[in-house]
C-alpha cells in the first residue's frame, strides 16, 4: 500500500460523493485514509520528491503548511497555508465526519471554522491576504489593495460552509456561505459572464495588480478581469457554482425541508414518500419580500425551516396572509403543519443600509466602515465618486439610503448618502505639509456605492470597500 495523499486536497470530496452514489465502502475508506494520513511522519511529499531525485529544500513554498501537511489534521488549530487547498480539505473532513460519525473530526471542523471565520475571513467572504502562498498569513491581517482573496477560495468556503450545516444545523454556516457566494465568489465573474478575476482585492488603484508579483513596477494600468488565465481554475469553478446553486438553496432531513437561499426557483422533493414542489418568487437581494409556495397532490405533513439571515434585524412571516408570531432558532423559523397545495409563506426580511465596523485588531481598516445592505457588501468606484477615494469620509451621522436603478446592470440597488471629500486646501506640490500652515477642505457631496461583486464592469478607475468614517 502506498502511503500518500493528494498534494491539492479535493479528491476527498469526490470520493465521498462516489460513496454516497454507489454505497461502496472503499471510497469512503480511501477518503478517510487521505484525511488521516496527511501530515504524518515521514512526510509523503519528502518520499515522493526523493523518488524524483529532488531535494526538500527545492520546494518553492518552503513549508508543509502550504499543503496543510505540517501536522496531522486532528492536531490543527488554525487555518493555514494555501487557502483553496485548506478549505477543500476542511470540506473533506466535514464530509468524512458526517459519514463516519467521527466526533473528533467534528470537533476539528468546528475548531478550524471558528478560527477562520472569526480571525481570517474578509468582510466579502474572501480568504487569503497573501500572494506569496495564495493563502493565509496570521489572524486579523487584511490588506486591501494587495488582498489575494482568490475566487476559488471563496467558492471552497461556500462548499465547506454547506457541509458544516449538515454536521450542525445552524444558520451561521449558511450566513457565511451566502456571504462568500454573493460577494467573494460572484466578484470573480464579469456582469457579461465572459471575463474573470483570479484575485479579488478590496481596493484598487492604478499600478497595483494583486495577481502579479511585479505589481507597481513599470505598470500604468488598472486591475481588470481577464478572458482566461494560465492556471484557469477560477473561471470553470465560478461557472460550476452558479450552475449548481440549487444544491445550496435547500437541504432535507427526514420530514424537514430547509430553505437556505432566496431566488426565483422551483424544486421537486420526496417528502415522506409524497411528491412535493416548492416554488420561490422574489427579487432578492434587491427586494425584501419572498413568497414560498408549496404544491402537492394531497395534504402533506412536514416542517418548513425558513432561514432568517444573521444580518437581518427584523422580519415578518405570514402563511396565506395570516401573520405568524414565530421566533427563529439556530437561524431558522420552523413552520410545522399539514401543508395544503397552494399554501404560501410570505417572508419579509428588513434590509436597511448598515455600517459595518472592523474588529479592533484589524489594523488596515481602523477608523473605516463598510456599507452593507442585505447579504451584499458595497464599494465605491471612481466613475461614481471621482478620484482619490481614500479622501472620502462618511460621517457617522450622515443619512444613507438605498434605491433601485433600473438602468444600471439591468437593475441594481445602490446606496447613496451625504459624504465629505477631505483634502488639504492647497495646490502645493510639496509631498508633505505642515497642518499648522494649511487648512483642510471638507467638500460635501453625494456618495454612491454599488454592490462589490459588480465593480470593474464599467470604465477603469479606483475602487474601495472600506471607507473612512468620522
Amino acid at each position: 500500500k502506498r502511503h500518500g495523499y493528494p498534494g491539492h486536497p479535493e479528491l476527498e470530496l469526490a470520493l465521498v460523493k462516489l460513496y454516497r452514489e454507489t454505497g461502496e465502502q472503499r471510497y469512503l475508506n480511501l477518503a478517510t485514509y487521505f484525511v488521516n494520513e496527511r501530515g504524518q511522519d515521514p512526510i509523503y511529499f519528502d518520499i515522493e520528491a526523493a523518488e524524483r531525485g529532488e531535494r526538500r529544500e527545492d520546494f518553492w513554498a518552503q513549508s508543509y503548511r502550504y499543503c496543510q501537511a505540517h501536522i496531522p489534521i486532528r492536531e490543527q488549530t488554525e487555518a493555514t497555508g494555501h487557502a483553496v487547498r485548506a478549505c477543500y480539505l476542511y470540506a473533506g473532513i466535514a464530509d468524512v465526519a458526517l459519514e463516519t460519525g467521527d466526533k473528533e473530526l467534528l470537533e476539528v471542523s468546528r475548531r478550524l471554522w471558528e478560527n477562520l471565520t472569526q480571525t481570517q475571513m474578509y468582510v466579502t467572504g474572501g480568504l487569503g491576504p497573501a500572494h506569496s502562498n495564495e493563502g493565509f498569513t496570521f489572524g486579523y491581517d487584511f490588506p486591501n489593495e494587495s488582498a489575494y482573496s482568490e475566487t476559488c477560495a471563496s467558492i471552497s468556503l461556500a462548499f465547506w460552509a454547506h457541509r458544516m450545516f449538515h454536521l450542525d444545523q445552524r444558520g451561521e454556516y449558511i450566513d457565511v456561505m451566502e456571504r462568500a457566494i454573493y460577494n467573494g465568489s460572484l466578484s470573480g465573474i464579469s456582469y457579461e459572464g465572459n471575463e474573470f478575476f483570479y484575485v479579488n482585492p478590496l481596493a484598487s488603484y492604478p499600478n497595483i495588480d494583486p495577481y502579479s508579483k511585479w505589481s507597481g513596477i513599470n505598470t500604468n494600468k488598472h486591475y481588470r478581469r481577464q478572458e482566461w488565465y494560465f492556471c484557469p481554475c477560477c473561471p470553470p469553478n465560478i461557472s460550476r457554482l452558479i450552475g449548481s446553486i440549487g444544491e445550496y438553496t435547500y437541504s432535507q432531513t427526514d420530514d424537514r425541508v430547509y430553505v437556505h437561499l432566496y431566488h426565483d426557483n422551483t424544486v421537486s422533493l420526496d417528502v415522506s414518500g409524497q411528491a412535493v414542489q416548492i416554488e420561490q418568487k422574489t427579487k432578492y437581494p434587491w427586494d425584501e419580500n419572498i413568497a414560498i409556495t408549496v404544491q402537492s397532490e394531497s395534504p402533506v405533513m412536514f416542517d418548513l425551516a425558513v432561514r432568517i439571515p444573521g444580518w437581518c434585524r427584523s422580519f415578518e412571516l405570514s402563511i396565506n396572509g395570516e401573520k405568524m408570531s414565530l421566533q427563529p432558532k439556530n437561524g431558522y423559523v420552523v413552520v410545522s403543519r399539514e401543508w395544503q397545495s397552494g399554501d404560501t409563506v410570505s417572508l419579509t426580511l428588513a434590509m436597511p443600509v448598515e455600517r459595518v465596523m472592523p474588529h479592533r485588531e484589524i489594523r488596515q481598516d481602523a477608523g473605516q466602515i463598510v456599507l452593507q445592505r442585505g447579504p451584499l457588501i458595497y464599494c465605491l468606484e471612481e466613475c461614481d465618486n471621482g478620484p482619490r477615494l481614500a479622501n472620502i469620509v462618511i460621517p457617522d451621522d450622515a443619512p444613507l439610503s438605498s434605491h433601485f436603478e433600473a438602468d444600471l446592470f439591468d437593475g441594481t440597488t445602490v446606496i447613496t448618502g451625504e459624504a465629505l471629500r477631505v483634502e488639504p486646501d492647497t495646490d502645493s506640490a510639496d509631498l508633505y505639509l505642515f497642518k499648522s500652515k494649511v487648512d483642510v477642505k471638507q467638500e460635501p457631496f453625494t456618495v454612491k456605492a454599488i454592490p462589490y461583486y459588480l465593480w470593474a464592469n464599467r470604465e477603469p478607475g479606483e475602487m474601495r470597500v472600506w471607507v473612512r468614517s468620522s
